[in-house]
């Protein structure tokens, strides 16, 4: 018994939305993979000429579900990074609109993702919550991020196939 289990590639998929969205493309957000926090931080960083990131991490969170119906979820995280004038409240804000508008119009194209992932027996979470990172985060850099969930079926049915036997100790006779 093989647990064939099908991943939805959210690195990919935010990746052609960011290439392919008119907002993005006029705001020149680049695309970037990333590992965690400390990924994205570094890709601020390193890329001083850049300035707008859509970086996805790739790595995930997650956990196993073990009831009737067991599940894997699996959490991908992404940032959004716009540079601004530092210590300017009204340019930092106005990056805010323009990730906060991105932010809708990829979930836009998200809600059918959902759906056509739903026919592969993948579920996306219908919460996906937006945040904004506080502004000491990156000094003249607006950043925010969300996070996309994602249900796999698992089959978690015992296969005696997949372990060794197990030998019973022996017990001394008395």
């Amino acid at each position: 018994m093989k647990n064939h289990v099908s991943n939805w590639d959210a690195t990919t998929f935010f990746e052609r939305l960011t290439a392919t969205n008119r907002l993005a493309r006029d705001k020149q957000f680049r695309f970037c993979r990333v590992s965690g926090l400390q990924g994205f931080e570094e890709a601020l960083a390193a890329m001083q000429t850049t300035t707008a990131f859509v970086c996805v991490s790739d790595s995930a969170e997650g956990f196993t579900e073990l009831n009737n119906t067991p599940r894997t979820r699996r959490v991908k995280t992404v940032f959004i990074a716009m540079r601004h004038k530092v210590d300017s409240m009204p340019a930092r804000l106005a990056c805010f609109d323009i990730m906060r508008e991105l932010f809708r119009q990829y979930m836009s194209v998200l809600i059918l993702e959902s759906t056509r992932l739903q026919e592969n027996s993948l579920y996306l979470d219908p919460r996906i919550r937006f945040s904004e990172i506080p502004q000491y985060f990156a000094s003249g850099c607006a950043c925010a991020s969300f996070q996309v969930a994602v249900d796999i079926f698992t089959d978690l049915r015992y296969n005696e196939d997949e372990w060794l036997p197990v030998e019973q100790p022996k017990t001394e006779e008395l």
